[in-house]
């Protein structure tokens, strides 16, 4: 499996890119980060987002892109920069098909260092550990993004099983006229 992590943000988005399946050694193709100037308008800095994501997308060909899932921060600036990066980032994926999941930052944390609560610094030696890497990506946007990439390796076969049985356990819902209506203008 090849899956494009994604560490949304205006300023610094990360990116990076890990191939493998859960169990076996897992290679690292690719790792960056897509910047914007901060006194860009804010339109001007999502088309960078856009075109930068768009030939990461291109030049690996994923089949998965995951994202971090945004959460209240203190700081409501922040949130909604990071929340319209991440929501580039998904929007490029859907434009070519392209399954997209969310995890969430102490999710990613648990799975690479069994910790919801790590730090930065422990996330990012994890990862150079995990992807046999020299040293750590560099800044921690881009070791997040390949934190993103291998905790939904890991966790995609679970997430597979759980939403089969799922499925298997819902009953099946066929829309009623009832419970289609048409709206008119």
């Amino acid at each position: 499996m090849r899956v494009l992590g994604v560490d949304p943000g205006l300023t610094r988005c990360g990116v990076g890119v890990v191939e493998g399946v859960a169990g076996r050694p897992l290679a690292m193709l690719g790792v960056g980060v897509v910047r914007t100037p901060a006194d860009a308008e804010t339109s001007r800095r999502l088309v960078a987002i856009e075109q930068g994501i768009d030939g990461w997308l291109d030049e690996h060909r994923p089949e998965l892109v995951a994202v971090e899932r945004v959460f209240a921060q203190h700081n409501v600036r922040t949130v909604m920069g990071t929340a319209q990066a991440s929501a580039v980032a998904m929007l490029c994926a859907a434009r070519r098909g392209i399954p997209v999941a969310l995890h969430t930052p102490s999710e990613v944390k648990a799975a690479i260092t069994g910790s919801g609560r790590a730090d930065k610094a422990q996330v990012g030696a994890m990862v150079t550990r995990l992807l046999r890497l020299d040293a750590p990506p560099k800044p921690a946007d881009a070791a997040d993004a390949l934190a993103l990439a291998i905790c939904h390796i890991w966790r995609a076969p679970v997430l597979n099983r759980l939403q089969q049985a799922q499925a298997a356990a819902r009953p099946s819902r066929v829309p009623t006229t009832a419970s289609v209506r048409k709206v008119t203008r």
